[in-house]
């Protein structure tokens, strides 16, 4: 007699989890995410996890390790209000000891163990019946918070494809600036370099000396003025240990910054117009002098001179770049670059240069082009869609930071945020104004926390009204020059059009009332699944 089999039987599947596994998740261990991890340690707000891609913190500063990599901004304006350093070893510091500086912050503050690394978040998905984020990782985890800060940077993603045809025929070595491969060595080499920018300035007179040949491919020229920098005395990292001085030195050169600004987007319209383009012609033929001094070719110096002005596009600061044109083994190609081939590159003049090695200087997805933000990626509210509500409606946000459909998540680097400070000064501003919005809701026992539609509408009105002289700066006057300043769409929203001072006020001070605050429990069901007996 046989035994029979046991049937299959409806059996309950568990109840779905309402509570997320954290209060708030942060995207990114960078200066921005640690901002963020700090300002909700002080706030009380300790349920938290810091997502990270990489295995250490520092984002830029972690993944970039090329040859000359520096900041090119003093360091006393690149460090945090709450870890203000005096012992800096240079006036502008390399990359080493600034990463170095952001393991400090984050064993100082006990952030490590908050920090999930090897983690990449892929995916951003509202659960709108619980109430909390679901974040998609590469691996497949699902990660839940209920609120959301992402703090990815301004640079997001290398461009993959640099729009150059023949490029996976090369046969040589390829090394990107956020991917160097320091095992593989370069001495001696024939070297070619595509792009000019705060990158490409910084490689090129490093490993200029180190290498038979290096050609430099340049599409747009780049503004390059000295940097004052210096190995920092003893006797100055005493002074710079006096209480309160680097804040008071800080502030001072934050009030010029705000000052500018505030007279650039605050002057009528048109007087704006007249000291803008005047300001333009001015520092043009002023730099052509100062190449005459620096350059000794007479030719490289006419391809080097740009036709645009000084913030049309990332200026740098070097002591090196433009001095690396003198060298015998430099030389500057302004041909536009027809196609890679396998032994090397070939121009639209026909001309085929051999190379043992190309790198790829050719810039960054940034925050404030619409293309970055891909569909079905970043998922809110009744099927809310960031990437394609970006690329229809362009890229908008109250106070840069939070948008309407995409409930309890804020961002640290969105539309229009920018004032020309320090990113430190910057990122802690904009997590600020999230910690803000949290802890207000999580003190009304909200569950859900979303910036009204009309409040943020009435913002982006205002700002847009207010960034005219910047369109006009970089989509009349310096139109003819490609700048990530300027996106696909024809607006300039990597910049805030107002001083220094009123962005932190707008982002420590906005109206608690411009969020809505929902308390609704969720709604929980069981379902039955088949299940073997």
């Amino acid at each position: 007699m046989t035994t029979p089999k046991p049937k299959r039987r409806a059996a309950k599947k568990p109840v779905a989890k309402t509570e997320p596994d954290y209060q708030t998740a942060v995207i990114g261990a960078g200066p921005g995410g640690l901002a963020a991890a700090v300002k909700l340690q002080q706030a009380g707000l300790r349920d938290f996890v810091v997502l990270e891609r990489a295995d250490d913190v520092g984002g830029s500063w972690h993944e970039n390790t090329y040859p000359g990599l520096g900041v090119d901004i003093p360091a006393i304006a690149y460090q945090y209000s709450f870890a203000r350093n005096a012992s800096w070893s240079r006036a502008f510091p390399y990359g080493a000891e600034v990463k170095k500086y952001h393991q400090e912050v984050a064993n100082r503050f006990g952030l490590y163990p908050h920090i999930k690394f090897g983690t990449n978040v892929i995916r951003e998905e509202w659960d709108d019946a619980n109430s909390y984020w679901r974040l998609i990782t590469e691996s497949g985890e699902v990660i839940t918070a209920r609120f959301l800060i992402s703090a990815v940077g301004a640079f997001v993603r290398p461009k993959e494809e640099a729009g150059i045809p023949g490029r996976e025929s090369f046969q040589g070595k390829y090394q990107r600036p956020s991917s160097w491969d320091h095992d593989w060595d370069h001495t001696g080499k024939k070297v070619a370099i595509i792009g000019t920018g705060a990158s490409a300035v910084q490689i090129i007179p490093a490993i200029a000396p180190e290498v038979a040949e290096l050609t430099v491919f340049q599409r747009t020229p780049v503004w390059s003025i000295p940097k004052p920098d210096f190995v920092m005395p003893e006797f100055g990292k005493r002074v710079l240990a006096v209480p309160g001085l680097q804040a008071a030195v800080h502030g001072l050169a934050l009030v010029f910054v705000d000052l500018a600004l505030r007279l650039a987007v605050g002057a009528p319209v048109e007087a704006t117009k007249k000291v803008l383009t005047r300001f333009d012609s001015i520092t043009i033929k002023a730099y052509a002098k100062y190449l005459e001094y620096v350059v000794e070719d007479a030719e490289t110096r006419r391809n080097l001179t740009p036709s645009f002005g000084v913030i049309a596009k990332r200026p740098t600061m070097s002591n090196g770049y433009l001095k690396a044109y003198n060298r015998e083994n430099v030389a500057l190609i302004a041909d536009p670059i027809e196609t890679i081939t396998a032994r090397g590159i070939k121009t639209r003049d026909g001309v085929e240069r051999e190379f043992d090695m190309i790198i790829l200087a050719t810039g960054y997805e940034v925050f404030s082009d619409p293309e970055t933000y891909r569909p079905g990626i970043i998922l809110g509210r009744d099927g809310f869609d960031l990437g394609k509500f970006y690329n229809e409606a362009g890229l908008q946000a109250y106070e840069s930071v939070s948008v309407h459909g995409l409930p309890n998540r804020w961002t640290l680097v969105g539309p229009y945020s920018w004032t020309g400070s320090g990113w430190h000064a910057f990122v802690e501003m904009t997590s600020d104004h999230a910690v803000r919005a949290i802890k207000e809701g999580v003190r009304r026992g909200a569950r859900v926390i979303e910036v009204r539609k009309d409040a943020m509408d009435a913002y982006h009105r205002k700002v847009f009204r207010r960034a005219e002289p910047v369109r006009f700066y970089f989509n009349e006057l310096n139109g003819h020059v490609p700048t990530y300043y300027r996106n696909s769409q024809g607006d300039s929203t990597y910049l805030r059009p107002s001083g220094f001072f009123e962005a932190r006020r707008g982002n420590r001070k906005f109206p608690l009332d411009d969020y809505s605050y929902e308390t609704t429990e969720p709604a929980t069901a069981e379902t039955s699944v088949a299940v073997n007996a």
